[in-house]
């Protein structure tokens, strides 16, 4: 049985999704909320197109028939197409929103709709609360890390970025880069109870896309855009974390304390 913690209320509904992969017939995206033509990259347009397009047409008819239904815009890149023989699961706890999804998301047909429309909310832009894309590529490349590493469960610290989330983060050197593939919904910064050392290494290995290694804040951040890999010892991104207490979320309030003196700081050091 799958479980998600979160309310639906609030949180913008966007027209249904479109079985190859959210495009107009002349192969352009839809922006999930206004159905309007959106620009999401030379990345996406060239390759991931060509690869979500094929991956979608290799999922039975009727399956794709419900995932156009299911509200939210799903990606299916190439390296998913490798149907399991048994249902995938997650266990995940979206840690600024306490929401929880704890149940499989994926079988041998496909990705399950339901499941995608609960995962959508769940990995929304918690700041904007606003649904976007779910890559199906990205959640199994956490599944693999994490039974790479034997963890069974998961918190995620961010999914889904809007472009004004993304802006305001990157404006405040929190490592955030211009073109993330947050934007895209293509990517996971996620925590685990233990051995995250571990799946650092494992993700590296498996040299599916980008791998971000933050060991002070005791985060990794896995996407499914060009493989590469970085590693940041951010002075301010262990703010991020209570002190004393490895892993352990500070509250939003203690975060924009910090955040506020961090930019009293910088502001006196440039007079």
């Amino acid at each position: 049985m799958r479980k998600w913690s979160g309310d639906a209320r609030g949180v913008p509904a966007g027209p249904l999704g479109i079985s190859n992969g959210g495009r107009t017939q002349a192969g352009q995206p839809r922006d999930v909320f206004t159905a309007k033509p959106v620009d999401i990259g030379p990345w996406e347009r060239t390759m991931g197109a060509e690869q979500t397009d094929g991956a979608m047409a290799m999922i039975p008819l009727r399956r794709r028939e419900l995932l156009a239904g299911c509200g939210v815009l799903v990606l299916m890149p190439a390296v998913a197409l490798a149907q399991p023989v048994t249902a995938r699961r997650l266990s995940l706890r979206n840690a600024h929103t306490g929401e929880t999804f704890d149940g499989p998301y994926r079988d041998a047909s496909g990705p399950l709709p339901d499941a995608m429309a609960d995962l959508g909310r769940f990995l929304r832009d918690h700041r904007a609360n606003k649904v976007g894309p779910v890559d199906v590529g990205t959640l199994d490349l956490l599944a693999d890390v994490m039974e790479a590493v034997a963890q069974s469960k998961a918190t995620v610290l961010s999914a889904f970025r809007t472009p004004e989330t993304n802006a305001k983060l990157a404006s405040k050197g929190l490592g955030v880069a211009e073109h993330s593939q947050h934007l895209l919904g293509k990517a996971l910064d996620v925590t685990f109870p233990s051995r995250l050392p571990d799946a650092h290494r494992k993700a590296l290995e498996m040299k599916r896309g980008g791998v971000g290694w933050y060991p002070r804040s005791f985060f990794l951040h896995l996407d499914t855009g060009p493989v590469r890999s970085w590693e940041l010892f951010g002075r301010d991104l262990d703010n991020l974390f209570a002190p004393g207490v490895r892993g352990r979320l500070r509250t939003v309030a203690d975060r924009m304390k910090l955040h506020r003196a961090i930019a009293r700081r910088r502001l006196s050091a440039g007079r």
